[in-house]
């Protein structure tokens, strides 16, 4: 049997924005804790000379979990999760951007295409910065880093993870200066901007021609 069903265009003032941030945050967060692990592996599998810590992703897991536990696995997470922040802008930069340029277009391709580059503009401006640093703490070996930069235990001491964070921060800016956080953020937006500016109208393109089609 066909299927008659409209794709419906929801626009920013469809939103019940309490429900979409709150259920955006809760579900991004799940799937973050879930996937996380794997996202510091693939890190220092790829920092990594040849084969001289890990042979693989799973022997990798077990030597992270056997010698620095399941903290070592989510090395870096508290301060990868700011990175929400940076989805939700995303799509409330998309959804204003469509509704500033229907002002004067109402086509959807164009809304689309300029919303979906600014929200992704918007995005990676607020990600970058917070990935640097999170990727930098990944590096944080027991008692050794694999990167540039080593977090500082005072007294022997085991550092709080904020302290760790700051004092990665002052690293940072010490030996590149504000620009060190945005290492990679031109090739951030190479990336995500077309990918982000092609893909919505593409949707909207599809949704139309289903819409007329069933009509």
């Amino acid at each position: 049997m066909e299927d008659k069903r409209n794709i419906p265009i929801i626009e920013w003032e469809h939103l019940d924005k309490r429900k979409f941030y709150v259920f955006g945050i809760c579900m991004t967060m799940m799937i973050r804790v879930s996937v996380y692990p794997f996202t510091l592996i693939r890190t220092r599998l790829q920092v990594q000379k040849g084969k001289s810590l890990y042979n693989g992703t799973f022997d990798a897991f077990v030597k992270i979990l056997r010698t620095e536990g399941t903290a070592g696995l989510y090395r870096g997470f508290l301060v990868n999760t700011f990175t929400l922040i940076s989805g939700q802008c995303y799509v409330t930069t998309y959804e204003l951007t469509r509704k500033y340029v229907s002002r004067y277009n109402n086509n959807n391709a164009v809304k689309s295409l300029v919303a979906g580059g600014s929200a992704s503009l918007v995005a990676q401006s607020i990600t970058v910065p917070i990935d640097v640093v999170s990727q930098h703490l990944m590096m944080q070996r027991k008692g050794e880093s694999m990167g540039r930069f080593k977090v500082q235990n005072q007294d022997g001491k085991r550092m709080l993870v904020f302290g760790q964070t700051k004092d990665i921060i002052v690293q940072i800016f010490k030996a590149d200066g504000f620009r060190g956080f945005y290492r990679g953020y031109v090739a951030s937006l190479l990336t995500y901007i077309p990918n982000s500016a092609v893909w919505w109208p593409f949707y909207h393109f599809y949704a139309d021609r289903h819409n007329h089609h069933i009509i």
